[in-house]
């Protein structure tokens, strides 16, 4: 079982390319080490594969990267499922989770995350909870965005070490943490690894 990642800049073309496929690649390249595990094509759509247990986490992580590019954001579907065939390019590559991660693309329309599985009763939970985080992260703002993106890269951090990393005053942090919904975010996470049926 794996995850695929389906996404694209919102109003990509407003802004740049050089300002925002940079950070989009760094972040990609991140969250999976292999290049084989991600591509960008058709200027601003990308697909990625992560682990099933890290696909949410990995969603909202490119959300607060992308997002800090003033003027862009971006839309994500997960799609759980096997990969039956592995090609050289990932969206050349096929299989139920990049079926599922189309499909659930497809659905956006206006919303910015979604999630398929095979599992109907899982995708519901999990999609009412997209749709809840969803409006906690469009109301981020650029100092909630910068802070939660530290802490997902360095979930060890104490808000103290936060602090000192980012040259801020630590009750400011956990404020702007708070109104980040960082917490609850946490949570929803923690839920997620728990309760996968596809573990």
């Amino acid at each position: 079982m794996t995850a695929i990642l389906t996404g694209d800049i919102i109003d990509s073309r407003l802004v740049k390319p050089q300002e925002w496929l940079p950070v989009l690649e760094k972040s990609l390249a991140l969250l999976a080490t292999d290049r084989r595990a991600w591509e960008v094509f058709r200027g601003d759509s990308f697909q990625l594969e992560v682990p099933v247990d890290q696909a949410i986490k990995a969603a909202l992580y490119l959300k607060c990267t992308v997002k800090q590019v003033k003027g862009i954001d971006v839309r994500i579907s997960i799609g759980v499922g096997e990969k039956n065939y592995a090609d050289a390019k990932l969206s050349q590559s096929n299989g139920s989770a990049f079926i599922h991660s189309g499909e659930a693309f497809d659905r956006l329309k206006n919303r910015t995350l979604g999630f398929q599985s095979d599992n109907e009763a899982w995708n519901e939970v999990i999609n009412l909870f997209l749709d809840l985080i969803s409006t906690i992260v469009d109301a981020w703002t650029p100092v909630s965005i910068l802070l939660i993106q530290k802490m997902f890269e360095n979930p060890q951090l104490t808000q103290l070490q936060l602090a000192e990393l980012t040259r801020g005053n630590q009750g400011n942090i956990s404020k702007a943490l708070k109104r980040g919904g960082y917490e609850e975010i946490q949570k929803v996470l923690q839920y997620y690894v728990k309760n996968n049926p596809y573990g």
